[in-house]
């Protein structure tokens, strides 16, 4: 009996997350979400929550990619304060760009000097490594105004950095994206531009006190994220509403504005989180809006995670107003199960983490009784495969990974009972038969069980896997 209602309970929990996507990466908190496309392939920079804290005590920043939109590879953690000689704390949004081969990673920490202050960071490929531009801050003011940057290079060549809480500010970039020329400017904030201003904060006097401030239908707080498409410019930031951040917008013929504001993008939605924070993309066809939630087991203000949405544009370019969903986009491209694929490309996870060696790079890690990695639109083509291989390091035995398609409950096609393999960091190459015939498209679901095991103990960790036909 006792059995059967663990099943059923479990069968239960699967159904609830069958069709979940959002947030996209479940295995830590990603806040923050920086997408950026490059060689027909979604990049996605976020900051890294530390829940359990108080306040936005963030101190690296990770990366994660997708082809399809379903499926994100975690790529790690290339850049962290420890990358910035003169940064103290505080590892808070950041953006990254391509320009010439070269890939500028924008970033804002607090400093020694106790003010928040834009770095620059540069690597070779949009995974890193990365290592500091400049060993000292491209912006400082002495401020905290300075956090929160966004970039964007225009058709003629000329780039632009964003930034700033409580005003908006930009400058040019040169062509080295290491500096900029002229003066630190600042845009106005009016009811035209942005949709209302911040209200005085007074003397702080008890007359002041009790007088009735003017209601604020929305106003520029943070996080801007600056574009352009189809000659209009874009910049989205976190505007204001009944207490906390909403995503709003405003336009442009110029990229310097003047901004003319149209509206907010994401409103009263059930985030659970104060902050908002996001970027927009067009990629293979469709339009993408990515921003972050509270929604994840385990978070809240200061445990973000990233989501993602699909809508289209109005005729005039305008963008409508979007919704929280737990399903997300629908995927784009198929993943093809007969190249090697790292086993942190997730759709969903359940149980499990990633964590990352020097030598292996990044791997599923924490893996626990009863959890599962689910991928999603695999294309076995019209021939079933007849081998599953898996790259599995374990310190102690006992441990079990199945494959199952279309549910974690759904018919397994293989199964690997994983002895020691010398250590938690010594990988080993499993290969078993595949036992049920698999053709066309199918969610793969890995499912993780221990076998006379102590409830809860780690099973093994999981590098990569690929089946052969």
């Amino acid at each position: 009996m006792k059995k059967n209602a663990l099943m059923a309970l479990a069968i239960s929990f699967t159904a609830l997350h069958a069709n979940a996507q959002n947030p996209v990466v479940q295995t830590s908190y990603t806040p923050d979400p920086a997408p950026m496309v490059y060689n027909n392939k979604v990049y996605m920079y976020t900051g890294d929550d530390i829940p359990g804290f108080d306040f936005y005590y963030m101190t690296r920043w990770r990366v994660f990619s997708s082809s399809d939109m379903v499926n994100w590879t975690d790529h790690g953690i290339p850049l962290a304060l420890e990358s910035f000689s003169w940064a103290r704390d505080r590892a808070w949004a950041a953006q990254c760009i391509e320009r010439n081969g070269k890939f500028y990673w924008y970033i804002c920490v607090q400093t020694e000097q106790n003010n928040m202050s834009i770095g620059v960071a540069v690597g070779d490929s949009p995974t890193g490594p990365f290592k500091d531009a400049l060993g000292k801050p491209l912006i400082t003011t002495g401020t905290w105004y300075n956090i929160d940057p966004t970039v964007f290079v225009d058709d003629d060549g000329q780039a632009y950095l964003y930034w700033g809480n409580p005003n908006l500010y930009y400058v040019k970039l040169n062509k080295d994206m290491i500096s900029y020329s002229g003066a630190i400017n600042e845009i106005p904030q009016t009811v035209e531009t942005f949709g209302g201003v911040r209200p005085p904060r007074g003397n702080g006097n008890a007359a002041n006190a009790n007088e009735k401030r003017p209601e604020i239908k929305d106003m520029y707080v943070e996080g801007p994220w600056f574009y352009k498409r189809n000659g209009n410019y874009y910049m989205m930031y976190a505007g204001m509403e009944k207490g906390k951040e909403c995503l709003s917008y405003a336009m442009s013929k110029s990229p310097t504005g003047p901004w003319v504001y149209k509206g907010k993008i994401m409103t009263e939605q059930p985030t659970n989180s104060f902050t908002n924070h996001g970027g927009i993309i067009d990629y293979k066809g469709n339009s993408y809006l990515f921003y972050h939630t509270a929604l994840l087991k385990g978070g809240g203000s200061y445990g973000r995670s990233s989501s993602i949405e699909s809508f289209s544009y109005n005729p005039d370019g305008t963008i409508p107003q979007i919704n929280i969903s737990k399903e997300g986009p629908a995927p784009v491209d198929v993943l093809n199960p007969y190249q090697k694929t790292e086993a942190e490309t997730i759709a969903w996870s359940v149980n499990c983490k990633t964590d990352q060696h020097a030598k292996t790079g990044v791997f599923v890690s924490d893996i626990r009784n009863g959890g599962y990695i689910k991928v999603r639109n695999v294309d076995f083509g019209k021939e079933s495969p007849k081998s599953f291989t898996a790259s599995i390091a374990a310190g102690l035995g006992g441990g079990v990974l199945e494959v199952h398609v279309d549910s974690v409950g759904g018919t397994k096609i293989a199964a690997i009972n994983v002895s020691r393999t010398g250590g938690w960091d010594t990988w080993k190459t499993f290969t078993e038969a595949v036992v049920s015939p698999v053709t066309g498209v199918h969610d793969v679901y890995f499912s993780f069980k221990g076998q006379n095991v102590t409830a809860g103990r780690k099973l093994f960790n999981f590098d990569y896997w690929l089946f052969k036909k």
